[in-house]
């Protein structure tokens, strides 16, 4: 009963304290107190909740489940529900809230170079106690142009932008995956000149970067589909027969866009000015990247929801506790010596999934996974995976999202109706 309470009044607290904040940004800098104020009060509403929620009982983190005195507090049920709890602790959270709070109420500042070619904006840390510490927060130059919006309505719109993303992470949302459709599927399809049915698109390819690509030769197949979604800028060109050619979406990561901001009229991307780009945000300041880079954009530049991105670090967090306890036999609470908890992530492609599932009738996936004799990317010499993100957890969720999607822990939310899924390999 808790859980349900906490998830029916989860909405309208973000939508009260999302109307008060931008009410509150619009009219006037003067009030940046009040509303970090309501930020604060925003991070903090979730925890309320989470008291009446039952938490793992408290053990040695080094202890092994197989060696428990207590085999009960260690069967299946009681152990899903450390898994859950586990997930559902925000490492980091704090810092994020830090950080939002010293973009959110720091000092813009904004100047010219190279005779008025080149336009630097920073974004100050705010002295408002005894306490303060100075300091550089974001920092971003590129090259000016006339369609960039002015320093007052700029820093106006990225705080409005910050707040409703950190309003919209905080906490899951059952509604995230279904409007998608809205969110993604309508602007994109009135870009194309598609009419807007509010249904899914029939067939989706999501194109990942794996060298394994150059092992077949599914071009056409690929260019067959309804849309294809291809991931971080991965070009095409000299590949066709293996990757194919069509690009419907290009789905990058927040990084990317701030390497593509400082390129004039922020063009970075190898598929043409005419193919929209899908975001998700990886670090707060980079919504200055994205604000710069929308007014000159010549077509779709979405971000990611807030909500759809926890939905997506929840996923793959479970996956990765569960595959620890089962390779390592310890209680998934020594998971963090092993893993960087602030750092974790979830990969692209993963993001570009389940993008998938919510926007198309049939999700067909190439380009994931790996084999010795293959580079990490297909384009590029890269060997090496990245060490935030566990594939292997990955692994696991593709697996279960072919053979048994009902059970993926917190999509089963969401009620959706999941599509077929197909990996080629």
């Amino acid at each position: 009963m808790v859980r349900r309470t906490a998830t029916s009044l989860a909405p309208m607290l973000r939508f009260g304290l999302r109307t008060v904040l931008r009410a509150t940004v619009m009219r006037s800098f003067i009030r940046v107190p009040f509303v970090l104020l309501l930020v604060v009060a925003a991070f903090s509403w979730r925890s309320v909740f989470r008291r009446g929620v039952t938490q793992a009982p408290l053990v040695d983190e080094d202890a092994s489940l197989l060696d428990a005195e207590d085999a009960s507090l260690f069967d299946a049920e009681a152990l899903n529900a450390t898994l859950y709890n586990l997930t559902d602790a925000e490492a980091g959270g704090v810092e994020l809230q830090q950080e939002v709070l010293d973009l959110m109420g720091g000092r813009l500042e904004s100047v010219y170079a190279a005779g008025g070619q080149s336009h630097i904006i920073s974004i100050w840390r705010s002295m408002r106690g005894a306490g303060s510490r100075p300091g550089l927060l974001a920092r971003l130059r590129f090259p000016a142009r006339p369609e960039h919006p002015d320093r007052g309505r700029l820093f106006q719109e990225f705080r409005w932008r910050l707040s409703d993303w950190f309003l919209d992470s905080r906490g899951l949302q059952p509604e995230v995956m279904s409007e998608l459709i809205e969110r993604i599927k309508r602007p994109i399809d009135r870009h194309y000149g598609y009419p807007h049915t509010g249904r899914p698109y029939a067939t989706c390819a999501v194109v990942g970067n794996s060298g394994v690509l150059l092992k077949s030769a599914h071009g056409r197949l690929i260019d067959g589909h309804d849309l294809v979604i291809r991931l971080n800028n991965a070009r095409t060109a000299g590949y066709q027969q293996h990757v194919g050619s069509k690009t419907t979406i290009s789905f990058i990561n927040s990084s990317i866009l701030h390497s593509c901001a400082m390129r004039l009229g922020c063009y970075c991307n190898p598929y043409g000015h005419f193919v929209p780009i899908v975001v998700y945000i990886c670090q707060p300041a980079h919504f200055l990247d994205y604000l710069i880079c929308n007014s000159t954009h010549k077509s779709p530049l979405l971000v990611t929801d807030g909500g759809f991105d926890t939905l997506c670090i929840r996923i793959v967090k479970y996956y990765s506790l569960k595959r620890f306890v089962e390779d390592t036999g310890k209680h998934p609470m020594s998971w963090g010596k092993f893993h960087d908890e602030k750092l974790f992530h979830y990969s692209s492609g993963m993001q570009a999934v389940m993008l998938g599932l919510g926007i198309c009738k049939r999700v067909n996936v190439f380009g994931f996974g790996k084999s010795v004799d293959a580079n990490h990317n297909y384009h590029t010499n890269q060997t090496a995976e990245l060490n935030v993100l566990d594939y292997a957890a990955e692994y696991d969720f593709y697996r279960d999202l072919v053979e048994r999607p009902q059970a993926i822990p917190y999509l089963r939310i969401t009620k959706i109706k999941v599509p077929p899924v197909v990996f080629y390999h």
